[in-house]
């Protein structure tokens, strides 16, 4: 039997909904800025290659577009304390930064948040910018577990998994939205900005 192989990729932490939405295609895009617990409380790219780590902190229905706030029950992701489960990993594939509410405005209807909330993201630490950051996502077809531990509790967009897990690229999965459909949500993207995203860099 082929052993896997082992390689380090962090895992992405974003409210389980969210992971949600992107392992069904409903969304290719995230919006980010630091967490709490991060360097500086700003945001940096640490990898283009993330396990999808889903998180209930923090995640609350009134603050998504209300016909996604039902799937806050389908996904309302792990307890702290339980095994969290990986359905997925993505590819980031793109990435741009903004600073004008106009800008965020118009990726409104590419976002299951509410405007509002997404707003408030823009808003908070005004010095900085948000991150907005294009996904190919891939869905595992045998989902993965590991064991929850107490480094990995707050907010924060980055998890080093101490349990690493295999090579995506060596399990089985597929991609939450055809090549066709996803290039066609990209160039949506880069007409909602105005621009195209760039290439992304890491921090």
């Amino acid at each position: 039997m082929t052993s896997l192989k082992v390689m380090t990729v962090p895992a992405f932490k974003e409210w389980a909904v969210i992971v949600h939405a992107l392992l069904e295609g409903e969304q290719i895009l995230d919006v980010r800025k630091g967490g709490l617990r991060e360097d500086g409380r700003h945001f940096g790219l640490r990898s283009t290659r993330v396990w999808l780590y889903p998180t209930a902190e923090h995640q609350r229905p009134e603050l998504l577009k209300p016909a996604y706030r039902s799937t806050v029950d389908l996904a309302a992701g792990s307890p702290v304390g339980d095994a969290i489960r990986i359905d997925g990993w993505a590819d980031i594939v793109g990435a741009a930064t903004i600073t004008e509410p106009e800008r965020l405005s118009a990726l409104d209807s590419k976002l299951i948040w509410t405007l509002e909330y997404a707003e408030s993201r823009l808003q908070w630490k005004k010095r900085q910018p948000l991150w907005v950051l294009a996904m190919r996502v891939h869905r595992l077809l045998e989902p993965l577990e590991v064991p929850w531990r107490e480094e990995y509790g707050g907010c924060t967009s980055w998890v080093d998994l101490v349990d690493p897990l295999p090579n995506p690229d060596e399990l089985k999965s597929e991609p939450a939205l055809s090549d066709t459909a996803f290039g066609a949500r990209l160039k949506g993207v880069d007409g909602a900005l105005g621009t195209p995203l760039e290439t992304p860099a890491l921090d």
